[in-house]
């Protein structure tokens, strides 16, 4: 009788790895490649152990950002990876939220997606500046509440935060729409140069606004006739 499995002799059984293995021993690397890049970008932040929010260091860090992740090849589902990694790897000695930020906001912004989903709600840590110049075209959905700065510079892209956003968020924003589906601290869209921020919650206080639409709860608040446009935070 002829044996059945003769056919089956092809398939070598001295192979060590199987696909599996390959898929995530190269998902390991690109990971380890995104940490290398943040690494690069804080070097300078640790050293001094400051992050100042000025805006020519901004765009300092961010240029940096984009040139550590150019040769990197990733994709959307690796960036909420290396989040939960800067969050919780003990190797790491460090996460400054502001860099850790601008360092993901530039790996959304240069994704090959143009919508991408970040389901950060266990993150211990509250990230600033995430959606950092988000560009047209460009479509980022954050689950869980994030820090200061969330959509800073927005730049005509769409930021939908479910969850909470603390202050400043939408400052200076130039286009685009930011929705916060709970609320937004203080100083919400400070300089924002145009676009829409919508706010399901309660805005705590809005900064001062150069042009845009600002809603809270659904009911327009800027322009209005009787906003309070002097900057204070005793709008709310």
């Amino acid at each position: 009788m002829k044996n059945p499995f003769e056919r089956f002799k092809s398939y070598s059984s001295r192979r060590k790895e199987i696909p599996l293995d390959s898929i995530i021993k190269s998902k390991d690397m690109v990971i380890d490649k995104l940490v290398a890049g943040y690494e690069k970008v804080v070097e300078e932040e640790v050293k001094s152990l400051v992050w100042v929010v000025e805006r020519g260091r901004l765009m300092e860090a961010y240029s940096e950002a984009e040139e550590a992740i150019a040769d990197i090849d990733y994709k959307a589902e690796d960036i909420e990876e290396l989040c939960y990694e800067l969050d919780g790897n003990e190797r790491l000695p460090y996460l400054i939220t502001g860099p850790a930020g601008i360092y993901i906001s530039a790996l959304c912004n240069h994704a090959g997606e143009n919508e991408i989903t970040l389901k950060l709600g266990e993150l211990r840590r509250k990230m600033h500046m995430i959606g950092y110049r988000l560009p047209s075209k460009k479509r980022l959905i954050i689950e869980g509440d994030m820090g200061n700065f969330v959509g800073s510079h927005l730049d005509g892209g769409e930021l939908i935060l479910e969850g909470s956003a603390r202050d400043w968020a939408g400052a200076g924003m130039r286009k685009g729409k930011i929705t916060i589906k709970k609320y937004a601290g203080y100083h919400t869209a400070e300089w924002m140069i145009d676009g829409e921020i919508r706010v399901d919650g309660r805005i705590r206080g809005i900064g001062k606004v150069v042009n845009g639409k600002i809603f809270e709860m659904g009911k327009p608040v800027y322009p209005s006739s009787n906003h309070l446009s002097s900057g204070n935070d005793s709008f709310r």
